[in-house]
């Protein structure tokens, strides 16, 4: 997979799946690959997009939705339109801005995350719901199950849950000496909120103790930080919640400025932080137009299988561990898919 990353880093790649974090597309999926046919022009679709945060923070992911559907043979302004709403981060938003968006009328809603989905789902019964990407979408009751979602909400998911409790074994692998770790989430969502029971039960197979911090605001983060030195934890371990993604740069100075071993999803360690494991997040937003394409020819989301990323990416950032003078077991570093070395 390419990883944009600033023009003085030399970065190695390598083609590498970390044992047990692939996951199997449930039924159907590999039938949605094929590409469709070319969408005729008479019809202009229109599609609401529902945003968490802002447009510079997911615009890029956002971009690799719209070249989506042009590869699918739908052209902005001739045969789809897309209406914008962004909550900046306020997700106490996104029920008046679904609300909007359902009386547009549009064709479809495109959202991502649990605090978006639900507040998609609440607003309307009858639209198609896209979700580009979210955590455990059957556990949120977002769907009935994977396999047959049974509402009007279909789109892309992962497990949440043992992504999260995966970089904990990551952690350990890359520090055996490692003993508490923060775990940094939003409370404001609810996803975040569920998996930390999973995250627990792993804690207690690598003998570690694990600490929640919350934030739910940039304003916030100074004080979480804070939070993780009273608690004397080690190392900091950060959720992909929407807010966090759109502020990764700041959460990874912050990281780097109290020498924390830390790890985060994968644009968290392209960032400038220490360690990388998640989703490759163009590429899911950019599969998210076959689920738009498919529903615009007629398909609907409840017969619509949920697919799942089949495989994550391992980032290791060697410049922080030399930064923040710590070494990451050589293991960790043979198994990553992309290490970072300016």
């Amino acid at each position: 997979m390419t990883m944009v990353s600033p023009p003085t880093s030399r970065i190695t790649r390598r083609a590498v799946v970390v044992g047990g974090a692939a996951l199997l597309a449930v039924p159907g999926a590999a039938a949605a690959q094929r590409a469709p046919a070319t969408q005729p022009a008479s019809k202009v679709y229109r599609i609401g997009f529902l945003g968490s945060t802002s447009p510079k923070a997911h615009g890029p992911f956002v971009d690799a939705f719209r070249e989506g559907l042009r590869e699918r043979g739908y052209v902005e302004g001739k045969n789809v339109t897309i209406e914008y709403r962004w909550a900046d981060g306020d997700y106490s938003r996104l029920p008046a801005l679904a609300a909007e968006l359902v009386r547009l009328n549009v064709d479809l809603i495109l959202t991502h995350g649990t605090p978006g989905g639900r507040a998609a789902q609440a607003a309307t019964t009858t639209i198609p719901i896209v979700l580009a990407i979210t955590g455990d979408a059957a556990t949120t009751g977002l769907v009935q199950s994977l396999a047959h979602p049974g509402g009007n909400v279909t789109g892309l998911t992962f497990f949440f849950a043992e992504l999260n409790a995966k970089r904990l074994e990551i952690l350990k692998a890359a520090f055996p000496s490692l003993k508490r770790v923060a775990v940094l989430m939003n409370g404001t969502n609810a996803g975040n909120v569920m998996t930390f029971e999973s995250m627990t039960g792993m804690a207690r197979t690598l003998r570690l103790e694990i600490v929640q911090v919350f934030a739910q605001s940039p304003e916030e983060f100074d004080g979480a930080f804070a939070h993780i030195a009273r608690a004397r934890a080690d190392a900091v371990s950060i959720y992909e919640d929407a807010l966090f993604v759109a502020q990764v740069g700041r959460l990874a100075k912050l990281a780097e400025r109290d020498r924390l071993r830390s790890i985060g999803f994968k644009e968290y360690a392209e960032a400038g932080g220490l360690l990388g494991f998640g989703v490759n997040f163009p590429d899911v937003w950019r599969r998210a137009a076959d689920f738009a394409d498919r529903i615009f020819k007629g398909g609907r989301p409840s017969e619509l299988p949920m697919e799942q990323p089949a495989k994550y990416d391992t980032v290791v950032n060697l410049q922080t561990a030399r930064i923040i003078g710590v070494t990451i077991a050589p293991a960790v570093l043979l198994r990553a898919d992309t290490v970072i070395d300016r």
